[in-house]
């Protein structure tokens, strides 16, 4: 969702790294795709990201033509450091348009001015949950759930029911079983965290830990380490004999199991506490400065347009924000609705977030 991507999916799919497709038509441009001399204004738009951002082209192409802008993407790693980059460039942005910060790190951007108020075409078509800022410096663009996934063979084997809930997960039958992100250095580590603290709150998430550490949960770096070596349900765990049965990624893991799968299974063979989850927003914004405003405001329209949001589940394993927006097939089959997953105000994470995680990691870390 924050680095996403940072979403399970995303670590199988191409990186586009900084990428330029060509509309078809259009003015006349430069090398740069800058308007060449005596046009009037830029034909070339330039989405700024994190490096999950995917797109399919036959997408992207039809935006070109139809609006007559080139579409640039400028990856700049994970969420965090590409929205620093934006902070450090303020007035001067490096390109028009942001998108990828969520709602871990929204309260960082707006209270840095780096956003220009837009009111996107197709708003109203957006799940209202997710419009957080009211006055539309950023405008969401998809969801996804940070949620404990078990390995559904594990459990079948030992007779044991998988948890469902964070209570569940300080259990005697589920110790040393749980592999988790550092919350320091992982988004989905911050997510699960979050969880915990929209759980338990402020007086409680803290001896929420102290349990779950004496339960064996094991702390990793990042989401590849904990999902691809470390958990024993994911192809990449299998093979690199991964023997932790429970680890925390998203709620759309299940359905990139088997997308990816060689050969496909029938089934997932993983599934989802539902019960565990925190729900992640990503939004979009008009970079203050931007040098083709007009431009990053119909890239902005076109990312909560029916025909992006429904192309998105699959290039980026997050879900749409907007109402009418169908998902695939194997979403619907293989992956899991979360009716009420945990959530903390971005104000009051922007406020709190550095203090819990140092009081996480010395809880945890040490």
């Amino acid at each position: 969702m924050s680095t996403t991507k940072k979403i399970a999916g995303a670590a199988l799919a191409a990186a586009l790294g900084v990428t330029t497709l060509s509309a078809c038509g259009g003015a006349a441009k430069d090398e740069d795709g800058a308007a060449a001399s005596g046009a009037p204004k830029s034909k070339t738009v330039t989405l700024v990201s994190h490096d999950s951002f995917n797109v399919s082209e036959p997408v992207l192409k039809e935006f070109e033509q139809q609006s007559g802008y080139t579409v640039k993407v400028l990856k700049s790693g994970d969420a965090g450091a590409a929205l620093n980059q934006e902070i450090l460039t303020k007035g001067s942005p490096r390109g028009d348009v942001f998108f990828g910060v969520d709602n871990t790190l929204l309260s960082r951007a707006l209270d840095n001015g780096i956003f220009t108020p837009y009111e996107a075409k197709g708003l109203a078509g957006v799940k209202p949950e997710y419009v957080l800022d009211a006055q539309h410096r950023v405008t969401p663009v998809d969801s996804g759930d940070i949620c404990v996934n078990y390995d559904k063979a594990y459990f079948a084997d030992k007779k044991i029911a998988p948890p469902q809930t964070l209570d569940d997960l300080l259990k005697p039958e589920y110790k040393n079983l749980l592999v988790t992100e550092n919350a320091a250095t992982s988004s989905p580590g911050l997510g699960f965290l979050l969880a915990s603290v929209g759980k338990y709150g402020e007086d409680g998430w803290k001896d929420y830990w102290s349990k779950l550490k004496d339960n064996g949960v094991e702390v990793v770096d990042g989401w590849e380490q904990a999902y691809n070596e470390r958990f024993s349900g994911s192809a990449g765990g299998r093979k690199a004999k991964g023997d932790r049965p429970l680890v925390v990624s998203y709620a759309t893991s299940p359905p990139v199991e088997v997308l990816y799968g060689e050969p496909q299974p029938a089934e997932a063979p993983t599934g989802v506490a539902t019960g565990t989850c925190f729900r992640q927003v990503e939004f979009a914004g008009l970079l203050k400065g931007a040098k083709n405003e007009e431009g990053g405001k119909a890239l902005i329209d076109f990312l909560i347009g029916k025909k992006f949001q429904e192309d998105m589940p699959l290039q980026m394993f997050v879900n749409p924000v907007v109402k009418d927006a169908k998902l695939p097939e194997v979403f619907t089959k293989h992956g899991v609705v979360i009716d009420k997953p945990e959530n903390v105000a971005p104000g009051t994470i922007a406020k709190n977030r550095d203090q819990w995680v140092k009081a996480w990691s010395s809880i945890v870390v040490k």
